[in-house]
């Protein structure tokens, strides 16, 4: 159990960030992070970089910086390194994704250019859309962890590195239940061992970055590190994990509207959303098997910010539609529309529509930032297994068992506050504010 106030190490040395992907999402943040660093840029939506957090009694007027309440690390101190199935350098890759304005990316080449992929662990069993020439051979699935581990020990020892974290960028893979295989350490060994395809390529990332203790972050949906054998080995080793599928576009505006439609006891009949978009993601996706499992994560999330069994007449049948559209001329500025037909008093029928013109990738360059900045407090406080205070950041955030996810972005972000108040000795802000008027 985390102490209230404890101590916390310092962030002192390099931070290596491992990434697996080096697609749009993973060099938008690393190049990104270099224009920021050379102060050619601002870390707009970046909550570790811009938010505040309040301290005490709103009269008390304490407001401090997150940086600067909770000893994070810098971002001079970040050292990136990654895996793709693709030769390109990550300058190569930006240009290509197509994200960031050549212009900025000229400016950062230098920094970023000396980013190369090491060859990936990837089957087209799990993501069919994609092939690529820079994949890793072994005689089974433990030889690609150890080879894995061998890709972060070099890199490690290369950059002189204190610290690591992972965070998964990769694409998406087909949808996949738990199973045997997943159900024990020693299970998960063994099917690893015999070439089980129930352990897909994100799995053999996730217990290579557990296995050396090094936290791990999942910002797809597909299942990964939330089975019961990499929860466990994050507990046995110490490590904080957290996870699934980053929280852009459409997703992220679905958990600021529930929310506030519930408060007003607004009823729901429909939630119809249709996202069109043209980048790689857009690409596998276009596969029914990636798509199923995008698609269980992003309809998961209405139906446990409403809770229709605690509300049957407001919400209990209301009918939920996703559909993603691969539309190449798109290319990373994904379109995301809604229409919501709502009822209110009497059971009068009224409409919102939205139509949300969003950069997926601009969206999420600055979780990743925060989420290798979170986990890496995390882990020199001592904090191991399942960070719940995280979900603010992912569309299916992974849980205690026997516990519902909160998926109320307001909820997820006073939990995410209350744990840094509470790592810091602070009382937690409830907001109740009678003593105001005693």
């Amino acid at each position: 159990m985390i102490q209230k106030g404890q101590k916390i190490e310092k962030a002192e040395g390099r931070l290596g960030v491992l990434i697996p992907g080096l697609g749009a999402v993973s060099t938008t943040f690393m190049a990104g992070v270099e224009a920021i660093k050379q102060g050619i840029a601002q870390p707009v939506g970046s909550l570790t970089q811009l938010g505040t957090i309040r301290l005490g009694k709103r009269t008390d007027k304490r407001v401090p910086a997150i940086k600067d309440f909770v000893p994070l690390a810098s971002l001079n101190d970040l050292v990136f390194g990654g895996w793709d199935i693709y030769e390109d350098n990550c300058f190569e890759s930006a240009v290509k994704a197509g994200v960031l304005e050549k212009s900025l990316l000229d400016q950062v080449r230098p920094g970023i250019e000396k980013i190369r992929p090491w060859k990936a662990v990837f089957s087209q069993d799990y993501v069919k859309r994609l092939q690529g020439p820079n994949v890793k051979t072994g005689k089974n699935k433990m030889e690609l962890a150890r080879q894995v581990m061998e890709d972060i020990e070099n890199f490690r020892k290369e950059n002189g590195l204190s610290r690591m974290v992972m965070v998964w960028c990769g694409s998406t893979e087909v949808y996949l239940k738990a199973s045997e295989a997943h159900a024990s350490l020693a299970a998960f060994e063994k099917a690893l061992c015999d070439n089980d395809p129930a352990i897909t390529p994100s799995m053999v990332y996730a217990y290579a970055a557990l296995s050396m203790k090094i936290p791990f972050a999942n910002g797809a949906p597909n299942l990964t590190v939330d089975v019961p054998a990499l929860t466990q080995l994050a507990q046995d080793k110490g490590v904080p994990i957290c996870g699934k599928d980053f929280k852009t576009g459409q997703t992220l505006m679905k958990t600021i509207l529930a929310p506030g439609l519930k408060s007003r006891m607004l009823g729901l009949s429909g939630w119809f959303s249709t996202n069109i978009l043209g980048n790689r993601d857009g690409e596998v996706l276009d596969d029914p098997g990636s798509f199923k499992t995008k698609e269980e994560s992003k309809l998961s999330v209405l139906d446990q910010i409403l809770q229709p069994e605690l509300y049957p007449l407001l919400y209990k049948d209301f009918h939920h539609k996703v559909s993603i559209h691969y539309y190449p001329p798109r290319g990373d500025n994904k379109e995301g529309w809604d229409n919501i037909d709502i009822y209110g008093w009497l059971g009068y029928p009224m409409q919102i529509k939205i139509n949300f013109l969003c950069r997926d990738s601009i969206l999420a360059a600055p979780i990743v930032l925060d989420l290798v900045l979170f986990l890496d407090l995390a882990q020199r406080c001592g904090m191991r297994g399942i960070q719940e205070w995280l979900s603010f950041y992912f569309k299916s955030p992974m849980h205690a068992p026997g516990l519902y996810p909160e998926h109320d972005l307001f909820i997820q972000l006073m939990k995410l506050k209350n744990t840094l108040r509470y790592l810091r000795g602070e009382d937690l802000i409830t907001h109740l504010g009678m003593e105001y008027y005693d």
